[in-house]
């Protein structure tokens, strides 16, 4: 029992030396491990755009002006191994037609069936494709042009002013001719985009005169 005594002051002894004066030292707090799960955060996401869109803002130059945020992305690289996504076949499969190198099949090609550019019908005689489309007026009869006063100037929106024509539907507008005999006042000018050789010969012998416009100006360009 002594002996145990003995041992146990000793040990109390042997720990208080190693004690500092001021007190046991305080705990210190490691820090936290980041999680495996937390997800990666790519800079266009993170990223604002730094143009100020609003009307105050400053003049727009070709130095200054940015694209939005996410707007470019690089291109997919195929063929550089199978964790791109897009190796080996590159999204081609293994066999078949379509996975072979250069085009497959030619432009129009259905398999062997009727293709589509044979199958519909054609217009003999009359070109097909740009330039070649019909152009659309808005029509004035000559019997809209009666109730007008004579000796004065007529065009389309004096016209709509005074209710004998509708709204147009094509920008350009043509005068056309009548099937009934139509007496047109005397002393007219009228101004349209285009004139037929009926309406023409009908406002002219009725000594009036008329004005071609600019198709795209609306200015006149021959009187």
């Amino acid at each position: 029992m002594a002996r145990f005594t003995l041992v146990a002051a000793a040990t109390l002894g042997a720990a208080a030396a190693f004690v500092s004066k001021a007190g046991p030292a305080p705990a210190v707090a490691r820090p936290r491990a980041s999680s495996a799960m937390s997800m990666k955060l790519y800079d266009w996401k993170r990223r604002e755009a730094t143009e100020d869109a609003s009307i105050d803002a400053g003049e727009f130059r070709v130095d200054n002006i940015r694209g939005a945020p996410g707007a470019t992305k690089r291109k997919m690289r195929k063929g550089r191994g199978i964790s791109a996504g897009q190796g080996a076949t590159c999204g081609f499969g293994m066999r078949g037609q379509k996975s072979r190198s250069g085009r497959p099949a030619r432009a129009g090609f259905e398999g062997g069936q009727t293709p589509l550019y044979r199958r519909l019908p054609k217009l003999v005689g009359r070109p097909t494709g740009p330039g070649h489309t019909n152009e659309v007026f808005s029509l004035v009869k000559l019997e809209q042009l009666a109730g007008v006063a004579p000796n004065s100037e007529a065009d389309f929106d004096s016209l709509l002013e005074a209710g004998a024509v509708t709204k147009k539907k094509h920008k350009v507008v043509k005068v056309v001719g009548s099937a009934d005999d139509v007496t047109v006042p005397a002393g007219l000018t009228v101004k349209a985009h285009a004139f037929t050789a009926s309406a023409r010969e009908k406002i002219e012998g009725a000594g009036g005169k008329c004005v071609l416009l600019s198709k795209t100006t609306n200015e006149v360009v021959e009187e």
